[in-house]
Order: structure tokens, then sequence, then C-alpha cells
């Protein structure tokens, strides 16, 4: 079972890294071009916001994912630190489940979403891409989040530490220490 989750946390992780670092490298040259058109020519390029605004989405979204899988995402630990190790837990096994069934529901709900973008046949103003290509990578981090937390709640079912993601375990010292 261990092993299977490897492949997929390696999968999943090189899927994740790619997509992020080539919406941003695209931002930043998107941006320089644009910039150095706007004051050197005069001339900005006219799709330049747009394009950005796609590629937020996708940072945003699948940098929710790798945030969920290096233990990074917004914990509420205000009660949960005064609990017991047992209870923490049972607790943090409960949310890793609950918070994996919600993500692949999101998943699901904004698959609904892009297929009815899709029968909409909307275009990008300036671009002019099928706007469903550009929302496609919604599900995709919903998904891959959910796969994150479903292997958390795994992980914590087969071992005695604090998984918080399949490589990052819970230090009692607060820190978050990877494996």
């Amino acid at each position: 079972m261990k092993n299977l989750l490897h492949k997929i946390s390696v999968v999943t992780e090189k899927i994740e890294r790619f997509l992020i670092m080539t919406a941003i490298l695209a931002m930043m040259v998107n941006s320089t071009a644009n910039a150095i058109g706007r004051y050197a020519f005069n001339k900005s390029i006219f799709f330049s916001e747009e394009l950005n605004q796609f590629l937020i989405v996708a940072v945003t979204f699948i940098g929710f994912a790798y945030a969920v899988r290096k233990g990074r995402n917004i914990r509420m630990t205000a009660v949960y630190d005064s609990l017991s190790l047992r209870t923490q837990k049972c607790l943090t096994t409960v949310i890793a489940l609950f918070t994996s069934l919600l993500m692949f529901y999101l998943a699901y709900q904004a698959f609904l979403y892009v297929a009815e973008l899709k029968n909409l046949n909307r275009l990008s103003p300036a671009l002019q891409l099928p706007v469903y290509w550009i929302y496609a990578i919604i599900p995709v981090g919903f998904a891959i989040a959910a796969l994150q937390y479903g292997m958390s709640f795994i992980m914590n079912l087969l071992h005695k530490e604090i998984y918080l993601s399949f490589d990052v375990i819970e230090n009692k010292n607060d820190k978050v220490g990877e494996l």
C-alpha cells in the first residue's frame, strides 16, 4: 500500500511542480515582455493581463495542492494544541478523511462547471481561447489536493505518528518535519 501511495505522490508532485513552475515562468516572461513593449515601444501586449489572470488561477489551485503536500495548508490549532496526542491523532485522521471527501466533491463540481463552460462555447475576450481550457485546471487542483488528504488519512491509519501529508510528520515542537 505504501509503495502505491509513494508512486502516486511522486507522479502528482512532478505534475504540481511542472504546472506551477511553467505558470510562474510564463507570468514572468509575459509581464517582462509587456513592460518592455510598453516602455520601450509605447505598445502593450493586448492579451497580457488576461493571460496573467489565467496563470494566477493555475498557480492558485495547483499551489493549494502543493501546499497540502508539504503540510503548509492553513490549520486552526488553538484547541488542537491543548488536546492529548491520541486525540490529536484521531482528529487529524478524521479531518484528513473529510477534507479529502470535500476536495473530491469540489473537484466534481468544478468539473461540472468546466463542462458547462464547454457547452456554452465561451471564448476569452483577448486571446479568443475556449474559457473551459483555462478553468480545467481547477478540478485538477482540487483532485490532487483530495489525493494528498486521502494519502494523509491512510498514513495516519497505518502509522503511530501524526501525518500532515504523505511525506510530512507533525513534530511535537509545533514545527513541520519532512521525511
